[in-house]
């Protein structure tokens, strides 16, 4: 019988209530990791001081810390635009996508050096970390998101822990909601169809498991059905 990819690894996945981040703990569990699913009901991570006692909390009941997913993101009006986003919605989508990513990584990063452990992270990033989409919160949080990615990718490779983001395309539920605005999406998706969380859980199993990921690092995987063959919805459309 073939062993579970993660069979023996433990992980905290961020932003797990539902959604892609849902899917993505469900996967890492059914693949054989204990898991620690947080989100906003358990842990406010624009609250501060939340990224680092998260970080504390998850070493502590899971003993070690082998894999971390950061897919927490605050909710998104598609209002927001660069001219009507107010300071509290700014300020939350960085600390939650950007600040809580980096301290986190940077605790369990630590962790993960000090107790000699191969240890994998995942960033869920998008598609509008170099693209905008008329809400700069959330695009410049994510394309943050990436920049940090990549830098704790070069300093985490000596020590064997890989660092690597997916970018997911239109998935409805969770962050991304259908609207009149994203109605005439589908027909623009190469693939025929909108993404739904297990297509990025998918994904997310094969980079974090060393049967298939064993050499990706610092990588942007985009899983998006063809999405970015073409220009992104457009809110004014």
């Amino acid at each position: 019988m073939t062993p579970r990819l993660l069979e023996g690894d433990t992980a905290l996945v961020t932003g797990a209530a539902q959604g892609i981040g849902q899917a993505i703990a469900a996967a890492i569990a059914e693949e054989g990791a204990r898991v620690i699913a947080s989100d906003r009901e358990d842990c406010d991570l624009s609250a501060a001081g939340e990224a680092s006692r998260l970080a504390q909390r998850a070493i502590r009941e899971l003993g070690r810390v082998s894999i971390f997913v950061h897919a927490a993101c605050p909710r998104r009006n598609e209002a927001d635009t660069a001219l009507e986003v107010g300071e509290s919605t700014w300020r939350e989508m960085l600390e939650v996508n950007l600040n809580a990513g980096f301290l986190l990584a940077q605790a369990l990063g630590r962790h993960m050096r000090e107790q000699s452990i191969k240890g994998r992270m995942l960033f869920l990033t998008s598609l509008h970390s170099d693209s905008p989409r008329n809400l700069p919160h959330y695009g410049a949080s994510k394309g943050g998101q990436t920049m940090l990615m990549k830098e704790f990718a070069r300093a985490l490779a000596p020590h064997g822990i890989r660092v690597n983001a997916i970018l997911p395309g239109a998935v409805p539920g969770g962050g991304f909601k259908l609207s009149a605005t994203t109605a005439n999406l589908e027909s623009r998706i190469p693939l025929g169809r909108f993404g739904k969380p297990e297509d990025v859980a998918a994904m997310a199993v094969a980079v974090l498991s060393e049967r298939f990921g064993r050499y990706v690092t610092g990588a942007e995987i985009v899983v998006d059905g063809g999405l970015a063959l073409y220009n992104w919805i457009d809110a004014r459309a």
